[in-house]
């Protein structure tokens, strides 16, 4: 039997808050002494009432910062908080190992975003591009049971050794990506996906290995429809 720490479980369940909410912007939240998590809560965001949140996962060799303006700006649009945790180093332990220290990390960081804020049982969504989407579709479908939602771009690869839940997926990548090739990664994470009975909107666009601004908008119409 495997142990669902190593397989990527997460500790997390929803809780009733017990501190402070933080005031609009952008917060340092003070976990850690480097590569800290960061959260951007939004100006409409009112604590009191049930509020969908978003986990953004960086790329290799990213950072929160770099990875934020991907979905700040829906995040003020759309009243959403944003969670962008780090690794501890320059990608995801699962990336170059294995499930360890950075899902601690993020346990951590939702814990303490639980901690002053009511979250929307039904929109916990998790979210990333290219190692951060392949962390997103792994770590997401180990947490089914309370991950909602994946909006994955350019994810290149799918590892998963305990499923939990039925997540629905937006699944994005661009068919010029010569960094990670379609044929060898969204193709066939779609084809397994669907098999598995996933609900999936895969969209493929003309672009490279980036992420396409119109197309997240697609995806976070998709992530935040009504359960």
């Amino acid at each position: 039997m495997i142990d669902p720490r190593l397989a990527g479980r997460l500790a997390f369940a929803h809780r009733l808050p017990t501190k402070e909410p933080l005031p609009p912007g952008r917060h340092c939240l003070g976990l850690f002494a480097e590569r800290d998590a960061i959260l951007v809560v939004p100006e409409s965001v009112d604590p009191r009432r049930p509020t969908p949140l978003v986990v953004l996962f960086h790329g290799g060799g990213g950072s929160a910062e770099k990875i934020l303006p991907m979905l700040e700006a829906h995040a003020q649009a759309r009243g959403f908080l944003l969670l962008a945790p780090q690794s501890m180093f320059p990608t995801w332990d699962l990336v170059i190992g294995g499930h360890g220290p950075d899902r601690e990390r993020v346990d951590e960081a939702l814990a303490e975003v639980s901690t002053r804020y009511l979250l929307d049982p039904t929109h916990l969504i998790f979210a990333g591009h290219s190692d951060g989407g392949s962390y997103t579709l792994s770590l997401g479908l180990a947490n089914g049971h309370v991950v909602t939602h994946l909006l994955v771009s350019s994810a290149g690869f799918l590892s998963v050794h305990l499923q939990s839940g039925v997540p629905r997926i937006f699944l994005s990548h661009g068919i010029r990506d010569e960094q990670i090739p379609i044929n060898r990664s969204a193709r066939v994470h779609v084809a397994r996906l669907r098999e598995a009975g996933y609900p999936v909107m895969a969209v493929e666009y003309d672009g490279p290995h980036a992420y396409s601004p119109v197309i997240v908008a697609q995806g976070v119409d998709f992530v935040l429809a009504a359960a």
